[in-house]
Formats: structure tokens, C-alpha cells, sequence
């Protein structure tokens, strides 16, 4: 089955530890069923997701993100077939707020939309460079 890599940006509903470590916990559990993996950036003013996998199961849990209330203004940034994977160990990376992106100004202003497909990529590769959370 082909391999594909999506990315959205959406906002959140409420920005706590207990809704972020609820989105978490059901991705985890998801994604390791589903064959699925990827990281979550989080920040007040956006979440910016990757996900990699199996074509079908990925946009499956794209479409069970977007109908999470969890989420607001769902949108996909980046849809590709993809060979390797960026986070392979990871059935959802969590990554807290990353102040290289785009301040929040940016992000009102509409960056994540602006951005294109090689920013977006270049965000989370960038990530992957970095070391991995305990």
C-alpha cells in the first residue's frame, strides 16, 4: 500500500495540558493501530500536524480531525506519496510551541495558508533533525 505524508494547521478549541494530552492519547493510540506516524506542533494560536502512513488510514484520521471539536478551522497545507518516512518511531511526536516558526501576528495574518509546500516540509524536517524528547 502506498505511502503518503499530509499536513494541516488548524486552532485550537482551549489550549490546556488536559486537552492537548487528550488529543495526544487518542492519536497515539490511533496511529500505533493504524500504522501511522507524525508530529504535533502546539502552540495558543495553532496546531500544526504531519502525518505519514498507509494512504487510506492517513486520510481517514485526517477526516476524524477535522470533524474533532478539539480543532477549529481544519485546514490540509500538504498531501504527497512519500517513500521514507520523517518521524518513523513516532506514532505522534509532541512537540510544544516552536518559536522559529511564525509569531502569533504571522499566524493571525494568515503564514500557515501563505506558506508553501516546501516551507511546510522544511518546518517539520527541521524537526526531525532535532533530538527526540524524553
Amino acid at each position: 500500500m502506498p505511502l503518503i505524508q499530509l499536513t494541516y494547521a488548524s486552532r485550537s478549541f482551549g489550549y490546556d495540558a488536559s486537552i492537548i494530552a487528550g488529543i495526544l492519547l487518542d492519536a497515539r493510540r490511533c496511529n500505533s493501530r493504524d500504522g501511522i506516524t507524525g508530529t504535533l506542533i502546539c502552540r495558543q494560536d495553532l496546531y500544526l500536524q504531519l502525518l505519514e502512513g498507509p494512504e487510506d488510514k492517513v486520510d481517514a484520521a485526517y477526516r476524524r480531525i477535522q470533524r474533532d471539536d478539539r480543532h477549529l478551522e481544519v485546514r490540509r497545507l500538504t498531501r504527497k506519496a512519500i517513500t521514507t518516512r520523517l518521524f518513523p518511531a513516532w506514532a505522534m511526536r509532541h512537540d510544544p510551541v516552536q518559536s522559529w516558526m511564525w509569531t502569533q501576528a504571522e499566524v493571525e495574518a494568515g503564514a500557515p495558508d501563505e506558506a508553501t509546500p516546501a516551507d511546510i516540509i522544511a518546518i517539520f524536517e527541521r524537526l526531525a533533525k532535532e533530538p527526540q524528547p524524553a
